[in-house]
């Protein structure tokens, strides 16, 4: 699965690469500069930026 770092807030959410440039499930895309938002795939970096996933995106996770 893709998906979207928030570089600022070290938050992923998800995104499809078939829809508008960054479009996320939740609307962060709407409110955030895609200067700070990195698609990404990759666990390791994930895990190296000590990242959360966005309740919105991902059921039985965190807040937003």
């Amino acid at each position: 699965m893709d998906v979207l770092l928030n570089e600022v807030t070290h938050t992923v959410h998800k995104y499809e690469r078939d829809k508008s440039d960054f479009q996320t499930e939740c609307g962060i895309h709407h409110h955030l500069s895609h200067d700070n938002l990195q698609p990404t795939s990759d666990d390791q970096l994930l895990t190296a930026k000590n990242a959360s996933k966005c309740g919105r995106c991902f059921d039985g996770e965190g807040g937003y």
